[in-house]
């Protein structure tokens, strides 16, 4: 008997599935056979559909967690020195090309 491979479905075809068994105008099985997944799958997907639908809601992008572009920001600019110090050492020493 060959091994079945696993089967990765995308968040789109999840969606339709969990919203259609939102919908409850099939049973689960019946859902299961017209989009050729398990039941306990499909249970699956509705129930995550529903602990995570506020997050379509929250303000910022994707619902993240906070990200704070201050210390971003900083840690950006310290690179930039640390960069341009290192290329200036590097010409100092004749290491670095001019050409560039």
């Amino acid at each position: 008997m060959a091994k079945r491979t696993r089967r990765n479905h995308s968040a789109n075809f999840k969606a339709k599935v969990a919203l259609a068994a939102m919908a409850g105008d099939k049973t689960l099985s019946e859902l299961a056979e017209q989009y050729g997944v398990h039941p306990n799958q499909i249970t699956t997907w509705k129930k995550q559909l529903v602990e995570q639908a506020t997050t379509v809601f929250s303000k910022g992008t994707g619902g993240e967690p906070g990200i704070d572009l201050k210390v971003l920001h900083a840690k950006i600019g310290q690179l930039t020195l640390e960069n341009d110090f290192l290329e200036g050492a590097l010409n100092k020493a004749g290491l670095l090309s001019a050409k560039r």
